[in-house]
């Protein structure tokens, strides 16, 4: 964990600069200050219950999703900052039900198996982590290694636990489950057998284009790889007397445009990681990289009409323009020679963008894996 703090003193000539000094400011101003350490101090305590899993396996596994995805949490925490009164509670949610996706995807991805059974048992953890008054069931059951001594069990009862504790959870529990059992499909279909996976994920993706006529399969498929639209449901269930139609219209706000920006921009920055390791990539199906621009630019438009729906529409901007910095502002935007595409973007978003990815970089100098 890192150990230095951003100085407030680095950052002040950022908003000093800026033309208006609005609630984005504070918003930012409390993340960075705030919000991100205590991140930090909850990946550390997760990390220590990952050295304890018995099974080397699930250990290695564990252990190597905290600390090369702990990005992750960091970004997703921001969904706790305009929450006074469960701030707190919003952090350990996120942070937790962050872990174990990014636990889920390494089990996966990293060890070895292919099965999908096996995939879609371990995901069931992700249903129950959702659901609090719901028993857990055996995640390892198909799973190849199994003594991970409590460590998913954990996580879920944190999960639970949290969820509990928001007074409009039983209002938006519903979407956000609808939301997981996407992220799950994706998730199982992504790593299976090389010669199968291509043609279950189109014909998966293509079942649920219907609703979504602007887009493409692999651009519903990567949408459904985003938890933003999960951490806006836990936020908005923070406050009191929110109704079953509030979590829909969210729900309509973030999917498809915002979870597929975050998602594609995932992929585009690693490119050339997953060319050299053979792994899918949802913007190699793109015919050129023009027309993988021009999409994007379409997302973050689409993105931004969305935003402006919102009655917050200043907290949801801020999440499309720091979605935009945080991946703009990755190393390996400059290392892959997509300076060009990077600023193309910033171009189209406009408004703040330019501002928050200056300050992005200057967050990453303090806190590793930012």
């Amino acid at each position: 964990m890192a150990q230095t703090l951003v100085s407030q003193d680095s950052i002040t000539p950022w908003f000093k600069n800026a033309r208006h000094r609005t609630k984005q400011s504070k918003l930012l101003f409390h993340y960075v200050f705030s919000t991100i350490p205590y991140v930090e101090k909850l990946l550390a305590y997760w990390e220590w219950e990952a050295s304890l899993c018995p099974n080397a396996e699930l250990r290695k596994q564990a252990l190597s999703s905290l600390q090369n995805k702990k990005f992750h949490c960091q970004g997703g925490a921001f969904f706790s900052t305009p929450r006074t009164g469960h701030e707190k509670i919003l952090v350990e949610l996120i942070v937790a039900y962050q872990t174990l996706c990014d636990y889920l995807d390494n089990l996966c991805d990293r060890a070895n198996c292919t099965d999908e059974r096996a995939f879609f048992q371990l995901h069931t953890s992700l249903l129950d982590a959702l659901s609090p008054e719901t028993v857990k069931h055996d995640y390892y059951r198909d799973y190849p290694y199994q003594d991970d001594g409590g460590y998913m069990d954990k996580l879920v009862d944190e999960c639970q636990k949290c969820l509990a504790q928001l007074p409009s959870y039983s209002s938006v529990s519903d979407n956000a489950i609808h939301l997981a059992q996407l992220y799950i499909s994706l998730q199982a279909y992504k790593h299976i057998d090389l010669e199968r996976r291509e043609g279950v994920l189109i014909e998966w993706a293509n079942s649920c284009l219907k609703p979504y006529h602007e887009m493409l399969w692999q651009e519903f498929a990567a949408a459904s790889g985003s938890t933003l639209g999960i951490f806006a449901l836990f936020a908005m269930a923070s406050k009191n007397e929110t109704g079953p139609a509030v979590g829909r219209d969210l729900v309509k706000i973030y999917f498809p445009w915002i979870c597929g920006l975050h998602i594609l921009l995932d992929y585009l920055i690693d490119q050339e990681e997953d060319r050299q390791g053979g792994d899918l990539n949802f913007t190699f199906y793109y015919k050129d990289q023009f027309e993988m621009k021009e999409r994007l630019q379409l997302f973050i438009k689409n993105s931004l009409t969305e935003a402006d729906n919102m009655p917050d529409t200043t907290f949801t901007r801020t999440v499309v323009e720091g979605l935009l910095a945080m991946y703009l502002s990755d190393r390996k935007v400059k290392e892959q020679a997509m300076d060009q595409i990077a600023m193309d973007l910033v171009k189209t978003a406009g408004g703040g963008t330019a501002a928050t990815l200056h300050l992005c970089q200057i967050v990453r100098k303090y806190y590793r894996q930012f």
